[in-house]
């Protein structure tokens, strides 16, 4: 969907061009779910191909309709749910309490198999097109495990260096995973089946949300204070803009040459690429917890999970009021 932005009188109507313009994200949707479950989130995932939103919510996964942003299916029994990708025609769901990796189908989001994820706690997921496999980051396992997407096999868990946040493959045989308690990216050589090397995020710390441009060969590290553009081929950090706190999650469009992180503090820091070059060019207000999120990189469109603190003041949030905003450019 091409969105119109006005700078200086002249009206920019094509995608490409909202990289040279000062686009702004505003609030367009606030989609209610249904239910009790206790208002617990983590990963949101759209697919833009089949215009589905996947959001993690407690021990299910929600699914949207991104075109009339409401509220179409559920993929139930998730217990612990974290990750979710698509891929190969199925998605996949990791289920942190059970360790293990529910697959499910896209069609009538009914579970087709169960995986065992190889480590503990499965957290972030990732589909590499490139080789048709599904990546699963053990959080507490310390680890990363292999499945083939078409046969649900396993092929292999390789042990990490310390806790794992997101990953993401290049699709040349390497896998870069957030280590979170070792302020470093591990690169899995997955020829080789081990790590080969481990990258350093300073001036950043604890990295959380990762996402990786193939065209740019550029990471996008959330490591606050600090979000990171990292080159992918050496592991030097090519730019650094300050964000906001107890980030997440942290995408990139290339459509509009934006990166984003969002926070727990109910915040998104969005900056603009510019070759080696990052500037922060807004900073979106959310909701107070609202951590993660998800980018359609079809329609520009951000999703972020919220859901409405505790009235006593106590940690946590107030059951049956989870919602998903929703951000675009105007």
């Amino acid at each position: 969907m091409l969105r119109h932005l006005v700078v200086a009188g002249a009206v920019l109507g094509a995608v490409p061009s909202l990289a040279a313009a000062q686009a702004t994200y505003a609030r367009i949707a606030d989609i209610p779910v249904e239910g009790a479950l206790p208002a617990s989130w983590d990963y949101t995932t759209p697919d833009p191909a089949s215009k589905r939103v996947y959001v993690s919510h407690g021990t299910e996964v929600v699914v949207i309709d991104s075109e009339t942003n409401q509220v179409v299916g559920r993929i139930a029994d998730t217990p612990g749910v974290h990750g979710i990708a698509v891929g190969a025609g199925h998605v996949f769901v990791s289920a942190g309490r059970e360790n293990r990796v529910v697959v499910a189908d896209p069609k009538t989001l009914a579970t087709l198999v169960k995986i065992d994820s190889g480590g503990a706690n499965p957290d972030a997921i990732t589909f590499d097109p490139a080789s048709g496999h599904v990546w699963v980051f053990n959080h507490t396992g310390m680890s990363a495990t292999e499945i083939d997407a078409a046969t649900h096999a396993v092929v292999g868990t390789i042990p990490l260096s310390g806790t794992a946040e997101s990953g993401q493959a290049d699709g040349a045989g390497h896998v870069f995973v957030n280590i979170e308690d070792k302020d470093q990216i591990d690169v899995v050589d997955t020829s080789a089946r081990k790590v080969t090397a481990h990258w350093p995020v300073s001036p950043g710390s604890s990295p959380t949300g990762l996402f990786l441009d193939r065209a740019t060969r550029r990471l996008f590290v959330g490591a606050g204070p600090v979000m990171l553009m990292m080159d992918s081929g050496s592991g030097r950090i090519v730019s650094s803009v300050p964000i906001c706190g107890g980030t997440d999650a942290t995408w990139y469009d290339a459509g509009t040459h934006l990166a984003f992180s969002s926070c727990r503090d109910g915040h998104i820091t969005v900056a603009r690429v510019d070759g080696d070059q990052m500037t922060v060019v807004q900073t979106i207000e959310t909701s107070p917890g609202s951590r993660t999120m998800g980018l359609d990189t079809a329609t520009h469109r951000i999703y972020v999970s919220a859901a409405k603190p505790n009235a006593s003041g106590a940690r946590g949030y107030e059951p049956g009021t989870f919602h998903v905003l929703v951000y675009g450019l105007r």
